[in-house]
């Protein structure tokens, strides 16, 4: 018997497998991959979902990085979570492009890496919303275990979150798969072992349950406090992550409970795995949602998605950068600068030829503190803000 790294370039491997695990012949197995050789309207609705992921979540990273607002702990974690849902979107996408009968084209190092992409996403996702869960409830009890090396601790956490997700995808290539132990193979990812996917929804079960158990007691925490603190920020922010969290469980559950069947169930003894894939697109709508429930709930997180956009049209449409005024009424984007001058906001897109000059000396006179007049007095510029011009545009 050949040892079990060297079959991993072996190209014979997966038909046989394949074949083993859905009762067929080979020449059966090639005969119905050839009848699937087109996208089906379900790849399809999800290569246009995972389209839509990548760039919702590509949105969401811009503006945590654009937003010296949502530079803190919670809106990184956030940021992570987005990079995570924008990895996923990548791998379903490669998932479905590399399926069918492309499969059998495959060598087993090659689908190691297909499958396990999807699953360090996955991974990545509930560690991120470990991360989150515990940074609410620091900030929640006012627990101060960052110290003056805050971002650097912040950032360790984010480290080890994809490190651990790496592993954890990557046990099956390192060793842990059924090769040379047909009996052990999944159903659904026929070069899993069973034990290995039981391991996996095991680990992550128990990281949700830590979860709902965290929020459980800041939520206790928040409501035996002062009346006022469910209308602070926190609150606000609370409510938000707890939605991201039970659109989560909503939209794994499904998958997850397929592969708990999976890796209890005998071998072609459970034909609703071989309707697996509709779980899988199904839970593929969650990272499709996260960016839709920051945008629904943070006005701020509206704003900077708004700028963006903006700033993105103007550059498409050859006009100057400068050009792209987006009023931003967020402490994020005032706070250096007097609220009485708000006003001073202009639309998104204004023809700045139509501005009177008498605007120059009157705003020259009351121009906020911290703000100062640009070249030739056409515009004011606050500290880390924006530019309203005033007499014309370049």
């Amino acid at each position: 018997m050949k040892s079990k790294y060297s079959q991993y370039y072996d190209q014979s491997l997966i038909p046989s497998y394949y074949a083993f695990v859905k009762n067929m012949t080979i020449e059966e197995l090639a005969k119905r991959s050839e009848d699937k050789k087109q996208l089906t309207t379900l790849n399809i609705v999800i290569v246009v979902l995972c389209t839509t992921i990548i760039l919702e979540n590509l949105l969401v990273l811009i503006a945590v990085c654009r937003n010296k607002k949502f530079h803190t702990a919670m809106f990184f974690f956030i940021g992570n979570l987005a990079f995570s849902d924008l990895l996923a979107g990548s791998a379903y996408i490669a998932n479905i492009f590399l399926s069918g009968p492309r499969t059998f084209d495959l060598m087993p190092v090659q689908w190691f890496i297909r499958e396990g992409t999807a699953f360090i996403a996955l991974a990545a996702s509930v560690f991120s919303l470990l991360a989150i869960a515990t940074e609410r409830y620091i900030a929640i009890t006012k627990v101060k275990v960052y110290g003056s090396t805050k971002t650097c601790r912040m950032f360790l956490l984010i480290g080890a979150c994809w490190v651990t997700s790496i592993l954890l995808g990557g046990l099956p290539i390192i060793g842990w798969n059924c090769i040379n132990n047909l009996p052990e193979c999944s159903t659904v990812l026929p070069l899993y072992s069973k034990k290995y996917i039981l391991f996996v929804v095991t680990i992550f079960s128990l990281i949700l349950l830590s979860i709902v158990i965290l929020y459980v007691r800041i939520y206790l925490i928040v409501r035996s406090s002062h009346q006022e603190a469910t209308n602070s920020p926190a609150y606000a922010l609370l409510k938000t992550v707890t939605i991201v969290l039970g659109v989560f469980i909503m939209c794994w559950l499904p998958a997850f409970t397929i592969l708990l069947l999976d890796s209890s169930c005998r071998i072609q003894f459970c034909p609703i795995l071989s309707k697996a894939d509709i779980f899988f697109g199904f839970a593929t709508l969650n990272s499709a949602l996260n960016p839709l429930i920051y945008t629904l709930r943070s006005k701020d997180m509206r704003k900077e998605f708004l700028r963006v956009l903006c700033c993105w049209g103007v550059l498409q449409s050859g006009r100057p950068a400068d050009r792209c005024l987006v009023p931003l009424k967020s402490s994020s984007s005032l706070e250096h600068c007097s609220h009485k001058h708000e006003h001073q906001t202009t639309p998104i897109m204004q023809d700045c030829t139509n501005v009177q000059d008498s605007w120059v000396g009157t705003l020259a006179e009351s121009a906020p503190g911290g703000c100062t007049a640009g070249k030739s007095a056409k515009s004011f510029q606050c500290p880390e803000v924006y530019v309203t011009r005033l007499k014309t545009c370049r």
